[in-house]
């Protein structure tokens, strides 16, 4: 038998690279109302489609269709309507005071596109991390090729169904595979690339940007604080953070990853904490549909290996623990008495696990999360304004919030992104259109006479230029 040839996956993709970029000029060239009825259609095709999103996770990892709507729709639409309702004067350009030494020019700022983008967008939320970036994308006038992740088929190829259905490939195309796709797409000389993951992928990424001069911008995550000090209301503190540390089962980059309370509290928390548990999810979690799956078999075994570490070096399950393999079923749990010796404490956990550390004093806190890597959210639940301000003056994240987890991500006004480990660019709204642009400087002279300063440098020119470095 005659093997069938395999399909050079470098060269196809140089291919729909060239398309594209021949095309970039023509994109770049679009209006404001142009972009807005681009970014229109994929709004209402996420509208008109939300039962074959729903069926998609799902079929990926038990998703519950009201979880689909809070955290792949609305954030998708949400995105949309504000670029719509702000595109035209973010595209406008800005205009910019002139210094006395520049008198008789103008100048300004003008918004291009960056051009040739790549969008590798990861599997725990495919729709919402695909689709924000690409429609920032959109609105800056770009060409994308969109990459997403081969964890989630179902909900991958639904993306890529859609783009078919909206786009010229010389515009915007997916293209769906395994790291292997991602590593041929990263030789190629794109202009910017906006990646979601991990830090380990992150700096691969940044690598192979780093060969073409590529702009990045790197949506990450990390080890996310969550601290809890003894003037907090505890039981609100328990319900905001159980309820989206165990959203998604525990796959967000932005979910608290640890729990630091102080020593006074801690009862108070693990009791409030199952008993808002039980009330989102019954007293089994398996049974009900409303908690979905760790994404497939790999994954469990990874988030099962951090608890059965942690437990046989001393670690104590205080809530939750069971599983069950055949499902990639974790029951939400939480885990006390962790230390750094533990993997649950070295690696971001990215599943319903939430180990709970103990602190007597503040300074405590500050050290240990200062040792760490810059997260990408910290969480502070206090009463207390100088312990707020004392934590958030002594600590360096992507974003925190006070007295609840995760909403900054609802607020369209401010930058989303991380730190360092956790990331590096900001992105939503006019950030994500500011990130995906160039920001280009026009100067037109319009009278002066930059000639006076020119060779021969006579006497003249010298007091000339004494003259302005002194009093301009």
């Amino acid at each position: 038998m005659i093997a069938e040839p395999k399909i050079n996956i470098d060269l196809s993709l140089q291919v729909l690279f060239e398309k594209q970029k021949q095309n970039a000029q023509n994109i770049a060239n679009t209006t404001a109302k142009e972009r807005i009825a681009k970014i229109k259609k994929v709004m209402n095709w996420m509208l008109e489609n939300e039962s074959q999103i729903a069926d998609a996770l799902y079929a990926d990892h038990k998703k519950h269709p009201a979880e689909v709507k809070i955290s792949e729709i609305m954030p998708v639409v949400g995105e949309a309507k504000f670029i719509i309702k702000h595109l035209t004067q973010w595209m406008r350009a800005e205009d910019v005071d002139t210094p006395l030494k520049m008198v008789g020019t103008i100048s300004k700022i003008i918004h291009e596109p960056k051009g040739n983008c790549l969008i590798i967008s990861p599997w725990n939320y495919p729709f919402n991390l695909a689709l924000k970036p690409l429609l920032q994308a959109i609105a800056a006038g770009n060409v994308v090729i969109l990459k997403p992740s081969e964890v989630v088929p179902h909900a991958s190829k639904l993306i890529a169904k859609m783009i078919a259905e909206l786009f010229d490939e010389n515009e915007i195309a997916v293209v769906e595979g395994d790291a292997d796709v991602s590593t041929a797409l990263l030789k190629l000389k794109f202009s910017h690339i906006f990646f979601t993951g991990s830090p380990a992928v992150g700096k691969i990424v940044m690598t192979a940007a780093a060969k073409n001069l590529c702009s990045v911008t790197l949506e990450l995550g990390g080890k996310s604080p969550t601290i809890i000090d003894e003037t907090a209301n505890v039981k609100a503190a328990a319900q905001a953070i159980t309820a989206m540390k165990f959203l998604n089962n525990g796959q967000t980059c932005i979910a608290p990853d640890y729990i630091y309370i102080h020593q006074s509290k801690t009862d108070e928390f693990i009791q409030e904490a199952n008993a808002y548990l039980a009330k989102m999810y019954g007293n089994d979690a398996f049974q009900t549909p409303d908690y979905c799956r760790v994404v497939n078999d790999r994954h469990f075994k990874r988030v099962k290996g951090y608890m059965e570490d942690a437990v046989a070096k001393g670690a104590k399950i205080v809530g939750g623990g069971r599983s069950n393999e055949s499902e990639n079923y974790i029951e939400p749990t939480l885990i006390i008495d962790v230390n750094d010796g533990m993997k649950i404490m070295q690696d971001e956990i990215f599943g319903p696990l939430l180990p709970i550390m103990q602190f007597a004093d503040n300074e405590e806190v500050i050290e240990y999360v200062g040792k760490g890597e810059k997260p990408l959210a910290l969480y502070v639940f206090s009463k207390k304004r100088k312990n707020i301000d004392f934590f958030i003056q002594n600590t360096s994240a992507g974003a925190t919030v006070i007295n609840e987890t995760t909403i900054h991500y609802l607020q369209d006004n401010l930058p989303f992104g991380g730190v360092n480990n956790s990331g590096i660019g900001k992105s939503f709204g006019k950030y994500g259109f500011e990130e995906f642009s160039n920001k280009r400087a026009i100067v037109e002279n319009k009278f002066a006479q930059f000639s006076m300063f020119h060779p021969p440098y006579t006497n003249r020119v010298k007091k000339l230029l004494d003259l302005v470095i002194k009093w301009f």
